[in-house]
């Protein structure tokens, strides 16, 4: 396989995973662009090579940024603003995981929150649906806090000590 061939194969194939991580395919395909290039890309350069609109484009790299695995660099003499993604995986990792914590895993804390909180008096009914989303409520909040334990490594010598030994 050539050099060529593998790119889009990897670029392609990162676009169809990133639906299962909860963002679009172009943004993926961008963001596998950025990983795999050894120098920043401009918004040119991005287009040409997925095919894409400076719009979808544009939307997309905010998208990024806004997750924090990808950063503008200015270069000495160029109008042009260029990009490059986070590529230590470590890092990359770990700020997905606070991102989608954000995103996906608070929120629902507060509905479960919410919905486990109601009067429980009278129905066996009531009683049991706020049993059931108070265990569901202590169930995610036990997971997001290990996430967060795990995300928290790099500032907890314990913790690296531990992957280390992992590894």
């Amino acid at each position: 396989m050539e050099l060529e061939q593998a790119k889009r194969r990897f670029i392609d194939s990162w676009g169809a995973l990133g639906s299962q991580w909860g963002i679009n395919r172009t943004m993926a395909q961008i963001h596998a662009l950025l990983m795999i290039s050894p120098d920043s890309l401009s918004m040119e350069d991005i287009m040409d090579d997925l095919s894409i609109s400076r719009g979808n484009a544009s939307m997309n790299l905010r998208g990024l940024m806004d997750w924090g695995i990808v950063h503008k660099e200015y270069k000495p003499g160029e109008r042009k603003e260029y990009f490059v993604a986070e590529k230590d995986l470590d890092e990359l990792a770990v700020k997905i995981a606070r991102e989608r914590s954000k995103r996906e895993i608070k929120p629902a804390l507060k509905v479960l929150k919410d919905v486990s909180s109601i009067d429980a008096a009278g129905s066996s009914e009531k009683k049991y649906f706020t049993e059931q989303t108070g265990k569901l409520y202590d169930f995610v909040l036990k997971a997001d806090n290990m996430l967060e334990k795990a995300t928290e490594y790099k500032d907890n010598w314990l913790a690296q000590l531990v992957l280390k030994i992992m590894r």
